[in-house]
């Protein structure tokens, strides 16, 4: 695959995981799944992993953890929750921002958005060493 084909799977694999992201949260708290529902805890979070896309040139280098996978993990996360605020989203009990969704919106989003790049990475490596050592053997 070509770095630009790498660059949109990549786009759309990150834009999965975090409006599954959303989805999980929102079931897991007997929210409705309606489709606008959905976007509106989504695109907070959205927002951030597009700024992060373009501010890290993830689309050059997709797959790579530092910047790509790191810058759109923390901005993702930073302004998610800063667009949550400002829109008066999440209030717990008139607290804007719980600690406790702070810390599972910032665990998940590392874990789906830095987990799927480095599971593709010990794939490619693998496959890449088969390739070789198939190359090799056939001389």
């Amino acid at each position: 695959m070509t770095e630009r084909t790498w660059g949109w799977l990549a786009a759309v694999i990150d834009v999965v995981l975090i409006v599954l992201f959303a989805l999980i949260g929102r079931s897991s708290h007997g929210e409705s799944n309606s489709a606008v529902a959905l976007w509106t805890t989504a695109y907070p979070f959205l927002a951030g992993w597009a700024i992060a896309y373009v501010t890290s040139g993830a689309w050059a280098r997709p797959l790579r953890f530092w910047p790509t996978g790191v810058v759109a993990w923390i901005l993702t996360v930073f302004v998610g929750l800063a667009i949550r605020v400002a829109t008066g989203q999440g209030d717990v009990d008139g607290d804007p921002l719980p600690i406790s969704f702070v810390i599972v919106a910032t665990i998940v989003l590392g874990v789906f958005l830095l987990g799927w790049r480095g599971i593709a990475r010990l794939v490619l490596r693998a496959v890449g060493r088969r390739d070789r050592s198939a190359v090799t053997a056939g001389r």
